[in-house]
């Protein structure tokens, strides 16, 4: 049992190293800005490269480096407001 604990983490970890290299990539946000990013950073309305346009080349990307689909009813303003909605909502996607 734990060895399934400690590749839930490793894949946890991984899907958050991933969704950082996807904000600095598509959004062109620096890796030292993005690095400090916790839970409560605000996002959609507070990063200026995080604008409407955005979001569908932001989500595509996130689909497409986790493997998964993001269906239009499952998306909802919220996940975006910040990192850690954002982080929150690939994980369940991811690790299900």
């Amino acid at each position: 049992m734990q060895g399934n604990v400690h590749m839930a983490s490793d894949s946890a970890e991984m899907v958050e190293t991933t969704l950082r290299a996807v904000l600095v990539d598509i959004l062109g946000l620096a890796e030292a800005q993005v690095a400090d990013f916790d839970d409560s950073t605000e996002l959609f309305g507070a990063i200026p490269e995080l604008d409407s346009m955005a979001v569908a080349g932001l989500l595509t990307e996130i689909e497409d480096r986790l493997g998964i689909w993001i269906e239009d009813d499952e998306f909802e303003t919220e996940m975006l407001e910040t990192f850690g909605n954002l982080l929150a909502f690939a994980r369940t996607k991811a690790l299900q």
